[in-house]
């Protein structure tokens, strides 16, 4: 993808060890020193996917300062998925048969400074330009919340359940030592829509208008300090007057 820019903020691929390197350390001002979370001392935020990752990189086009940064693994196909960071997390064995190309996003943050709507609107941007260019048919991940009570996130939880759960031929189950089973545990619970989605990650919010779904069950986190749940999209399934608004603006 070449580098584009969208108002205030360029979008670009990252290109040398020392981009990366600044990715990096934005996450680790987002995931580790903002969430409290347990610290080596590095002030970087690096596993052993970052070498075969692409890493996405949303800068101030005037003076170059990163402000938002994630990274996309590609996967050939559903046979890949294995490779990925959420199947640390998830029993993803439904999704094995899975044809077309996929990619996994992930580590996606937004330095705490900025509040501008127009940094995420260019990250997607960004995105759908991959995904035209790429041929992409599923795009995935895991959407974090920031704390490990799950009474906090109740109302968010009441509306994935009630509303967005997974097609059951791609049904992510559960792998992970500790999890929140909120399908099971909030089946009652009619959730306040206005409420719920003012209690949505923003990543998640986007999944989700894209007609994304979710695992039926929150992983905690401890280390980070967050709950995630697994997300997915099929680019097909975008509703058109959303695909139509996405390509818009990486126009």
């Amino acid at each position: 993808m070449q580098p584009f820019r969208r108002g205030r903020y360029r979008a670009r691929l990252a290109e040398t060890p020392e981009d990366i390197g600044a990715a990096q350390r934005l996450r680790w001002l987002c995931f580790v020193a903002r969430n409290g979370a347990a610290d080596d001392g590095l002030q970087i935020d690096a596993d052993r996917l970052d070498d075969d990752c692409l890493h996405m990189l949303i800068e101030l086009a005037d003076t170059g300062q990163l402000v938002c940064c994630y990274r996309f693994l590609p996967l050939s196909g559903g046979s890949e998925i294995a490779r990925s960071y959420s199947a640390q997390f998830y029993n993803l064995s439904a999704l094995e048969s899975f044809d077309g190309p996929m990619v996994e996003m992930g580590r996606f943050c937004i330095h705490p400074e900025f509040r501008d709507p127009d940094i995420i609107r260019t990250a997607w941007a960004a995105m759908t330009r991959h995904v035209d260019e790429t041929g992409i048919e599923m795009l995935f991940g895991c959407s974090s919340f920031v704390g490990t009570e799950p009474e906090d996130h109740a109302e968010a939880f009441a509306m994935l359940k009630e509303r967005h759960l997974a097609p059951r031929r791609w049904w992510p189950r559960v792998k992970a030592p500790k999890v929140f089973r909120f399908a099971r545990a909030l089946r009652l619970r009619k959730p306040d829509p206005k409420r719920a989605m003012a209690a949505m990650p923003p990543l998640l919010r986007s999944y989700l208008a894209m007609g994304g779904w979710v695992s039926d069950h929150a992983v905690v986190d401890p280390a980070l300090r967050t709950m995630h749940v697994f997300t997915g999209v099929e680019i097909r399934a975008i509703p058109p007057a959303r695909r139509k608004l996405l390509r818009a603006v990486s126009g």
